[in-house]
């Protein structure tokens, strides 16, 4: 009776700590944080053989080539990618060129601290038919992505569009990603997309480029991008974001030293350049380099339309966060060359404006050359009652759609919901500044 008593505080003993294991388990496995720290980074960050992150960008001649960068596990080494024009359907009945990619390891920590190794892989597709739509794949020859297509620009004055999107920033697969493919349904031709800086809020944050990627989904595939740098690009130390240079191929055409940060690009008729803010901002260095490079690169330009785009504004939203020596010393070389658009970051509200700012090389006249400030993600900043602006906005996500029609640039901007919320033509007039027409829609600034 003794040995049966035994036995069975035994069995309850075991049976208690089983229940006590199996209840930790399910605690684990089921508490959000758990989740979130530990099921979404794998998901969103450990990489596999089928290629992801996929994304265009432009080349420095777009009419001709394009590039491609995604990324896998560290077995593929043989990765490559394929093309040729657009079939309408199934049946492959032209030959299939085959690129093969420059590929680069990356090794880093997660917020698992568990260390991560990935591939990253880039293609430059080089002699291209002008204004062609394309179809292409990459992979391994065993393991592929997906077919997308894409188009090339023309070489003609053929209309086309473009996507203008100011910082994302934060909660971005959540709240930024609706931006995107509202514009992408207002604009599914558009030739790419411009982002102006601060992409992400922690340079080097594995996690939230994956959010950035999955905001912009099969979009990044098929529409070409590119991006200028902004602060949250750039570490303590004013190291670029280590992920920039491996995924993403932007031209290398740029001052020594701030390649694939600072660039320009011809799209058509179109000369648009992408200078380095932040570097500008804090070396002596990269502010003359980029100011000589700038004089230089609209001097020898042969288009008819020129935007440049940076992160900081050349005139800010809020008096705390203006910008007075960038505007002293690019300011004048914009005037100069009679840019036709700034397009900016930063101040996470919105703001444009030209006709009430005076001219940097002739004070008693208005500027030739139109400013504009937006922000795409959730993060907003206070709005003040500035003079340079004609039209504003506080707490309100947008997108900008910009067309180009020989003599007519046409912007309009777009709330997170597709509601019409500023817009406005620049004409071009010979001898003359750009005739502006203001096309805002007859609805109050949102200014609370």
């Amino acid at each position: 009776m003794l040995g049966l008593n035994t036995f069975a505080q035994k069995s309850k003993s075991i049976n208690l700590w089983f229940f006590f294991i199996f209840y930790c388990l399910y605690f684990l496995a089921c508490s959000p944080r758990y989740i979130q720290k530990e099921l979404v980074y794998r998901a969103d960050s450990y990489p596999h053989k089928i290629p992801e992150r996929i994304i265009l960008n432009l080349t420095e001649q777009p009419s001709n080539s394009m590039a491609v960068t995604w990324r896998t596990d560290t077995t593929v080494t043989n990765a490559v990618a394929e093309i040729l024009e657009a079939q309408s359907g199934p049946q492959i009945t032209e030959k299939v060129q085959v690129f093969t990619a420059i590929s680069q390891r990356m090794d880093f920590k997660g917020d698992s601290e568990q260390p991560i190794n990935v591939n990253y892989h880039s293609v430059e597709f080089h002699n291209l038919q002008d204004d062609t739509k394309y179809m292409y794949r990459v992979g391994d020859g065993k393991t592929w992505s997906e077919w997308f297509h894409f188009k090339t620009a023309a070489k003609n004055d053929k209309p086309y569009s473009f996507i203008y999107l100011g910082d994302v920033q934060n909660n971005i697969k959540s709240m930024c990603s609706r931006v995107i493919r509202e514009a992408y349904a207002t604009c599914p031709d558009a030739g790419f997309i411009i982002y102006a800086g601060d992409l992400i809020n922690h340079s080097g944050n594995d996690m939230e480029w994956g959010e950035w990627f999955q905001g912009g989904g099969f979009i990044h595939a098929m529409i070409p991008s590119i991006m200028t740098p902004g602060n949250h690009e750039y570490g303590k130390d004013m190291e670029l974001d280590p992920f920039w240079r491996h995924q993403f191929t932007l031209p290398a055409n740029g001052p020594k030293g701030l390649e694939e940060t600072c660039f320009f690009i011809d799209y058509q008729d179109l000369r648009l350049i992408s200078l380095d803010a932040d570097m500008i901002d804090e070396f002596s260095w990269a502010e003359d380099a980029q100011k000589l490079w700038l004089d230089s690169v609209l001097t020898h330009k042969k288009k008819r339309w020129t935007v440049v785009m940076l992160h900081f504004p050349f005139f800010s939203t809020k008096p705390s966060r203006d910008n007075p020596q960038l505007r002293a010393v690019f300011g004048p070389i914009i005037e100069k060359h009679k840019v036709d658009l700034v397009l900016q970051g930063h101040d996470h509200a919105y703001g444009r404006g030209m006709k009430n700012i005076p001219s940097f090389v002739d004070k008693s006249t208005p500027t030739s050359t139109m400013f504009v400030v937006s922000v795409s993600g959730t993060k907003m900043y206070d709005l003040a009652d500035r003079n340079w602006m004609t039209r504003r906005a506080r707490n309100t996500q947008l997108f900008q759609v910009i067309s180009v029609a020989k003599d007519t640039l046409s912007f309009q901007a777009f709330t997170a919901t597709r509601e019409l919320y500023d817009a406005f033509d620049l004409i071009k007039q010979p001898d003359a500044p750009n005739k502006l027409i203001d096309k805002s829609p007859p609805i109050p600034e949102r200014l609370e």
